[in-house]
């Protein structure tokens, strides 16, 4: 493949909900470039997209996906992202690089959560988009029902340019409603189609859209509206170039029908994005900002400009390693050249550098401004990293990540592999930032956080294969807190004598609950010498050990002040040791005086579902001891947000998509600490006394 100008690149990214058909009209998309030489498919295998073990297993997109073509003198980079929320960092680092969207709706469905989600995040970014109603080869396919409910719930300025000729078994094309012909496709998934006039049913659906495309034109352009109000009427100059302006000044979204697998009305989506889509010099300049301050650099997407590239995902290759995935905004990354990782603040060299067509690699030399590549091990660099020239620092826009929603344990099934499970999730970590690794001391247990249920369950087969460690997930304990509501004042007192030299320590301690998040304070208060000063660390020492694991239920003790105001020593018999154990049995017995309770932590929540399944999902939530504090309407969604309880929210996201037939969401983030239910308080304490016993 030549080396494309930035003018004449195009970067998109597709996405749609899970099953929406991404990664079959990607495929064809391939072959009618001539990339393959037959139409790939998810169901057999073939993709050249979905290759990896656990896609194909699956029959599911779980990785990020960068391929290209060349089509109508334009280079196309596409990336192709999952649609199932378990994997949905990758589809937001997808939406982070490119410069457009092809956002797809399932003609046998219309809008769901997944698409919705993802207008969010273009929108956000200002990214023009053009839209397909794909699977127009199912039974229950509906192109118009489609587009209402893209232009309700999502943008009324969505406007038909192709519209399918039938539809289910019988969608046998498309008609072009700008230049008023007629596609149709031949039997075979070849994209071979033949130009036909268009049939006397669609004439007047073909004028109707028509219309409306003019108007969209039209307002996008003062110019344009003086002459369509003035004449009645635009040349066909007049409506390319305004409403490729339309496209990009977000003002129209054009819309496409398709059916990926037979590969219908799929060139005429390739059209659409190369004729319609803006390139990284309609984009304009890209605002990064210098390391370590707030001061900003603007970087034209120029090959002559200093050298600025930004990693967007990290992929584990087996027989090549690491590679990284990057986009060029400025400058030009050679292969085999001294570079530098902004990010880290450590010099990089690059090794070959490929152009990427899903599974398949081809080394070039290098890779100019708006072109994406892939490198091959560079030591110091993960995803997320900005890559380019020591005397040019700049830090380009991080990748908004989503935030983990999962959590569960894991432990070794072999024991003595702790070290290797760390090592392999920290490079898995790596290729995917959207989980986490934490060893818990006080429970003794290892916890994994994720996106969801099968995100956790991939990442831990994926531990296995490459690492050859196995894991098994369990249900991960809570981590409770124990406090007190009251007072007390008691002496610890240790005396024994076996003979020689003996052990005494003597201790009064005061224990006061403190305010809520305070934490713990010790307080000498002694007076007189009752206690020696060079004892007071050994009591401090003695009061520590049982604040990790307290009298209830082995849980950490939080908030409360111990006072030291008395005690008594012995010249001979008094050491550190007896005033340690003294400081610790006094701290036991006042705590359990004082009016202990447990804590439990509680989660702040936000579920954003369709308005049918409000009732069931607050329903839901009150069944789970959640508060509700309050609801707001997101466009065609309602949001709930409430406080939960951490122990009523195991596997919450797998049990939130079956309740809502996969169209519900949430997030979930730490709240604060409040009372255990005493009747849920006393299974606690009994579960850690059994745990005791057993030990």
């Amino acid at each position: 493949m030549k080396e494309y100008e930035p003018k004449d690149i195009r970067n998109a990214v597709v996405l749609g909900h899970s099953g929406v058909g991404k990664t079959s009209l990607m495929d064809a998309m391939l072959f009618n470039a001539g990339m393959t030489n037959r139409v790939g498919k998810v169901d057999d295998g073939s993709s050249l997209l979905d290759y990896a073990p656990d896609e194909i297993e699956r029959k599911v997109t779980i990785n990020l996906t960068l391929t290209h073509m060349e089509w109508n003198g334009c280079k196309l980079n596409l990336i192709d992202t999952p649609g199932y929320s378990d994997f949905y960092g990758d589809t937001r680092a997808g939406i982070r690089v490119a410069d457009a969207a092809v956002v797809l709706v399932r003609g046998d469905g219309g809008v769901e959560v997944g698409t919705d989600l993802n207008w969010q995040q273009i929108d956000e970014n200002g990214q023009p988009a053009i839209v397909v109603i794909s699977r127009m080869d199912k039974e229950q396919a509906d192109f118009d029902a489609a587009l209402e409910s893209f232009r309700s719930r999502i943008s009324p300025q969505a406007v038909a340019v192709c519209i399918p000729w039938g539809r289910a078994e019988n969608f046998v094309g498309v008609i072009d409603v700008l230049a008023g012909k007629a596609y149709r496709y031949g039997d075979k998934d070849d994209g071979s189609m033949t130009e036909e006039a268009v049939p006397e049913e669609y004439a007047a659906r073909v004028e109707e859209y028509r219309s409306q495309i003019y108007d969209r034109v039209a307002e996008s352009d003062d110019a344009l509206l003086e002459k369509y109000l003035e004449t009645g009427e635009l040349s066909d100059e007049d409506v390319a170039s305004g409403m490729r302006g339309a496209v990009i000044g977000r003002t129209l979204f054009p819309v496409y029908c398709a059916a990926g697998l037979v590969n219908r009305g799929v060139k005429q989506v390739m059209d659409g994005i190369a004729q319609l889509l803006p390139s990284p010099v309609d984009r304009g300049t890209v605002v990064g900002n210098k390391p370590g301050t707030e001061e900003k650099t603007e970087l034209e997407p120029l090959p002559s400009g200093p050298l600025a590239a930004f990693v967007f995902k990290t992929v584990s290759e087996p027989h090549v390693g690491e590679l990284s995935l990057f986009r060029v905004y400025s400058g030009t990354l050679g292969a085999g050249t001294e570079i530098y990782n902004h990010t880290k603040d450590a010099s990089e060299k690059t090794g070959q550098i490929h152009a990427v067509a899903g599974k398949e690699r081809k080394e070039v030399a290098r890779v100019v401004a708006g072109d994406f590549g892939a490198a091959v091990k560079l030591k110091n660099t993960a995803t997320g990293d900005t890559l380019g020239e020591q005397k040019f620092p700049v830090l380009l826009p991080e990748i908004n990540f989503p935030k983990p929603v999962m959590e569960t344990a894991i432990r070794a099934v072999t024991k003595g592999e702790e070290d290797k499970i760390a090592g392999g999730m920290a490079r898995l970590r790596e290729e995917d930032p959207t989980f986490s690794l934490t060893v818990d001391a006080a429970l003794h247990q290892t916890i994994i956080a994720g996106l969801g249920e099968l995100h956790l369950e991939v990442l831990t087969k994926r531990l296995k294969e490459r690492f050859g460690v196995q894991v098994e997930l369990v249900k991960p304990k809570i981590p409770y807190r124990e406090t007190i509501k009251g007072t007390a004042r008691v002496q610890g007192k240790y005396k024994k004598q076996t003979g020689g030299r003996g052990q005494y320590g003597d201790v009064w301690l005061k224990l006061e609950p403190q305010a809520r998040g305070e934490g713990y304070e010790f307080v000498n208060a002694i007076v007189g010498g009752s206690v020696p000063g060079k004892f007071i660390p050994a009591v401090e020492k003695g009061i520590a050990e049982p604040l990790k694991s307290g009298p209830l239920a082995n849980r950490p003790v939080v908030d409360l002040k111990v006072i030291l105001d008395d005690g008594s020593y012995h010249n001979v018999d008094s050491s550190e040791n007896s005033f340690k154990v003294a400081g610790s049995m006094a701290f036991r017995k006042g705590f359990l005086e004082a009016q202990p309770y447990l804590l439990e932590p509680i989660y702040r929540i936000k579920v954003r579902v369709p308005e049918d399944y409000m009732g069931d999902v607050m329903g839901d939530l009150s069944s789970r001891r959640g508060k509700i504090q309050g609801m707001d309407a997101e466009g065609n969604f309602q949001v709930v947000r409430a406080t939960v309880p951490l122990a009523e929210l195991y596997r919450y996201s797998t049990h939130l998509r079956s309740m809502t037939q996969g169209r519900g969401v949430h997030e979930q983030e730490f709240s604060h600490y409040e009372e255990l239910p005493k009747e849920l308080a006393e299974k606690v304490k009994e579960e850690a006394q059994a745990e005791r016993e057993a030990e």
